[in-house]
């Protein structure tokens, strides 16, 4: 009886394939749990801000990667404060008022609503193009490839759009 192709492979051939496939497929893994960690620093004050201080903030200078301004208070149990900072200002201009959540214990505020929650998950969506391009080439998964290309795109579309 002749041996079919896939039976005569050698078994170093299906090693290394194997290999390849778990190396990236870890790589892949990392690289979305690096993104998820980036991204969860700024989400968490956004997303789960039930008990933190809400309000607004009237931008009146920005100098370098800081803006800051006046916050006033938009829930219960916050404190007006006469300067609270915005670190890295996308899209904030001097003169206008953006909802924000204070974090605990500072003087600083990230953006609320749909566009702090986008912008806040910015570095996963980076992270979802950069594994893209190994599950694509390492792993040999182009559909999977471009499904997480796509998914990364479109948040940080959305995230331009909305910021």
């Amino acid at each position: 009886m002749p041996a079919s192709a896939a039976s005569s492979r050698p078994a170093s051939v299906t090693a290394l394939r194997f290999g390849r496939v778990a190396v990236t497929g870890v790589l892949a893994a990392l690289i979305l749990l690096g993104g998820v960690w980036g991204s969860w620093g700024t989400a968490q004050q956004v997303m789960l801000s039930k008990g933190r201080e809400r309000g607004t903030v009237r931008v009146t200078r920005c100098a370098g990667h800081v803006c800051s301004g006046a916050f006033t208070p938009g829930s219960p149990g916050a404190r007006a404060r006469a300067v609270v900072k915005i670190a890295q200002p996308v899209a904030v201009r001097r003169g206008r008022t953006y909802d924000v959540v204070v974090k605990p214990g500072t003087d600083e505020v990230v953006r609320s609503g749909p566009g702090g929650v986008l912008y806040a998950w910015v570095p996963f969506g980076g992270a979802l193009l950069l594994a893209s391009v190994v599950v694509a080439g390492g792993m040999r998964l182009t559909r999977a490839g471009w499904v997480l290309a796509g998914c990364g795109v479109a948040l940080l579309t959305a995230a331009f759009v909305a910021v």
